[in-house]
């Protein structure tokens, strides 16, 4: 079954004023942008596929894998004025258990980060890539000693690996006409952690949110005790009661972003039991807290916020399933078609 929710035809949309950083101002005010413009890379070098740059920071100056090894990310020269920044994904690290990737995934060209694909509807986009291995989901900025020997051996930097990697990309991606913020897994959480960042440093630009399996579902107390062991809770506006729901979601947190900004359009792409997404409420009630969570937003900004779910418990679609149908479109197709602000851009929940 496809739910459809209507959208105005493109020719009769208001034009919307471009906003500055001020749409996140009682974010900054608290501190979330404290590292930008104070990093930078101490080398650099061609990799991979042509067109493709690696930036390595030094461990000393702060971006790091969770571990201590050292942190890079990429850029990929494009034929547009359009930008995709990628946050890519990998688990997280609690107190009570850390399954993140210790070393960054390089840029690999498969799905939405294919420029061969002639169908992919950003394959000419500039590319910002973030690796994912801070177990912090990108919002962290604090120092661990896990075992309690006395040496901290766990280093939460999510913080200062995003903001020296939006550094590199700003630098050489100055303005753009349209953004991309795409992530998946970790980096489709740490997509509404890097949106004010990038509202800040590109504060003109229409910018595109694609959230895939990342949704920030989970029981209640767990999120505020992760941003404390992170070190993140600054992510969270004082002033929003319910950016953390009383049943522990982030739901209020992306409603929130898409009233500051209304620059934006913001998506939700999962399966309705996301076998990784789903692990701490069971299944079933993930599924429920999903579809009630995309329609509240949808409900709240119809013509800005739309989800496409999955019927069944895959996780992640925008690398490794790009060209898989939900209800009759492919993901890319309605990637695209959100990207293109067509009236066909419209929620799709697949019985």
């Amino acid at each position: 079954m496809v739910l459809l929710s209507c959208v105005e035809d493109e020719e009769q949309q208001p034009e919307i004023e471009p906003v500055g950083s001020s749409a996140f101002q009682e974010l900054y005010d608290q501190g979330v942008d404290r590292y930008l413009g104070t990093i930078k890379p101490i080398s650099s070098a061609q990799a991979g596929p042509s067109g493709v740059t690696q930036y390595l920071f030094s461990n000393l100056d702060g971006p790091v894998c969770f571990t201590g090894s050292q942190f890079s990310m990429f850029t990929r020269n494009g034929s547009s004025n359009n930008l995709m920044i990628f946050l890519q994904g990998g688990g997280f690290c609690s107190p009570v258990v850390c399954e993140a990737v210790e070393e960054g995934i390089p840029y690999i060209p498969f799905g939405i980060l294919n420029p061969s694909d002639p169908q992919n509807p950003v394959a000419n986009f500039n590319v910002g890539y973030v690796p994912y291995c801070d177990g912090s989901m990108m919002a962290g900025d604090n120092e661990v000693d896990s075992d309690g020997d006395g040496v901290k051996d766990r280093f939460f930097k999510g913080l200062q690996n995003l903001s020296a990697s939006l550094d590199v990309i700003v630098q050489n991606y100055p303005s753009p006409d349209k953004i991309v913020l795409a992530g998946n897994s970790a980096g489709g959480f740490a997509v509404h952690t890097a949106l004010p960042l990038v509202r800040k440093l590109y504060p003109k630009a229409r910018i595109y949110v694609v959230n895939d399996s990342g949704q920030g579902l989970g029981n209640p107390g767990g999120f505020e005790g992760l941003f404390t062991y992170w070190n993140a809770n600054a992510f969270i506006p004082s002033s929003c009661s319910d950016c953390i729901g009383a049943d522990g979601n982030l739901t209020g947190l992306h409603k929130y972003q898409l009233e500051q900004d209304d620059n934006i359009r913001m998506a939700y792409i999962s399966s309705k039991q996301d076998s990784i997404s789903s692990a701490a409420l069971g299944a079933p009630a993930f599924e429920a807290q999903l579809i009630e969570a995309a329609m509240e937003l949808n409900n709240a900004h119809p013509e800005r916020f739309q989800s496409l779910i999955d019927n069944g418990d895959a996780h992640t679609y925008i690398i490794r399933s790009f060209n898989l149908e939900i209800g009759g479109i492919s993901v890319r197709q309605w990637i695209k078609e959100m990207i293109n602000e067509t009236a066909d851009w419209e929620t799709v929940i697949e019985l």
